[in-house]
């Protein structure tokens, strides 16, 4: 077996992999930077813009909410079993050329969508859509590992995950609206020519690290490959951190990525424009609180804690928002934004799993961290719409159900499930000090 130089290592550009005169963190890493996370944006543009289309989608396929949750979650599906083979891949290929052709995969699959007359082929498009947008999150960080210092990894990992939120946000109200205006096929096709768009700016001015660093050169050996994935997954605490990501994920995927819309209409009888704003704010939370706990665990030198309190935080969030008596819709959109912001905590998962594994597999823990987390979301979108069939037990062939309070409330007991287990999955942290591995 042969070992990789530590200085390929994908996590962190060692003192010793760089050069002295080399100085990272400058004006052309933040271009590289701001590309990649308009990758991991566009990925969750696409991830999210189902759910103001709902309606829209079960009526012009006659479809139920399962079928349609399904539809939703081949997106997350193909996203989720791609992320361990992509940590690995990108750690040895680079991240510039497989952003750029995944997003050239992702906007195929926009415009198959759009112009699917079938959900046999709708369904198609949204897997090709998962597929090319699983390298954007990954392979930003990479990029973040190899154009900025170390001691920013954890701030810049929190940026990213605002960036997404921030497309997660334009993704709702303002979506809303322009499906109002030109309906949502052609929305789908405009999704398309931007991903076009973004994968040229990417192959153009992204490289994969600065000039003058190591060059990570191809290497294919699969040997080293099984012995990179069995450290990873022989390892207890990986497998605790990932449950906890998918757990705190799970709200906002399955909330704010596809339910939150027509729950919010139904229970506080708004149209579809409000309630998507309103279900924005979970995703408003999360571009706020994840830079703020990446940055809070780092300043307390503490990963556990800060997990502690927000998976706590998040659990009652989310049971007054299902469960509790019915207050103003503003009220409401504060309980989602609270749940959302301590839900956004979760990225300290990505440097917990860093700092209890070694440096070369970095790639591929990130991969399987995010495996879980973004599963989490292929998980709870189609059990809550099955959940929400089982409720109403609608008649095949007469179109859309309509799903009352008291069915989502049954069906967001899975939510509700999920935040119960991330709480107790944080108590059962290995505190790391934000050390990294010895």
């Amino acid at each position: 077996m042969h070992d990789r130089p530590t200085a390929i290592a994908p996590a962190a550009v060692s003192a010793a992999a760089t050069p002295p005169q080399l100085k990272l963190g400058g004006a052309r890493a933040w271009i590289v930077w701001a590309l990649g996370a308009a990758s991991f944006g566009y990925a969750f543009f696409q991830r999210v813009a189902p759910s103001v289309i709902v309606q829209d989608l079960m009526r012009e396929f006659a479809v139920g909410a399962a079928i349609l949750g399904n539809l939703s979650a081949l997106y997350l599906y193909a996203y989720a079993s791609l992320q361990i083979p992509i940590g690995v891949l990108i750690d040895r290929f680079g991240p510039r050329l497989l952003i750029s052709l995944a997003l050239l995969i992702a906007a195929l699959g926009s415009a198959i969508f759009s112009f699917a007359q079938t959900i046999e082929i709708a369904y198609a498009g949204r897997l090709l859509i998962g597929v090319g947008c699983s390298v954007g999150f990954v392979g930003t960080l990479l990029l973040v590992s190899r154009w900025f210092p170390p001691h920013r990894y954890a701030m810049l990992s929190g940026l990213t995950m605002l960036v997404a939120m921030a497309s997660g946000i334009g993704s709702q109200a303002p979506l809303a609206l322009l499906v109002e205006l030109i309906g949502w096929r052609q929305m789908l096709l405009l999704g398309a020519a931007l991903g076009v768009v973004l994968a040229l700016s990417i192959g153009l001015f992204v490289r994969n690290h600065p000039a003058g660093s190591y060059t990570a050169k191809p290497n294919p050996d699969w040997r080293s490959i099984r012995a990179d994935l069995k450290i990873v997954l022989h390892n207890r605490q990986v497998w605790n951190a990932g449950v906890i990501a998918a757990m705190m994920s799970a709200p906002m995927l399955a909330f704010g990525g596809l339910w939150g819309v027509p729950y919010l209409m139904e229970r506080y009888s708004i149209e579809r424009p409000e309630a998507a704003l309103y279900s924005s704010f979970i995703f408003l939370g999360w571009a706020l609180g994840s830079p703020f706990g990446g940055w809070l665990a780092d300043a307390l030198q503490r990963r556990k804690g800060p997990l502690v309190s927000a998976a706590g935080i998040n659990l009652i969030a989310l049971a007054l928002l299902f469960f509790g008596p019915d207050v103003p819709a503003l009220l409401a959109a504060g309980l989602i934004f609270v749940a959302g912001a301590a839900g956004g905590v979760m990225v300290n998962c990505y440097a917990y799993a860093r700092e209890i594994t070694p440096r070369r597999v970095d790639g591929a823990v990130t991969g399987f961290i995010n495996t879980f987390s973004v599963g989490s979301g292929a998980l709870f979108q189609p059990i809550i719409g099955l959940l929400l069939d089982i409720a109403v037990a609608p008649a095949p062939g007469n179109g859309p159900a309509h799903y009352l309070v008291s069915d989502f409330t049954y069906a967001f007991t899975s939510l509700f499930t999920a935040a119960t287990i991330a709480l107790c999955c944080t108590l059962c942290m290995r505190e790391t000090r934000c050390r990294a591995f010895d």
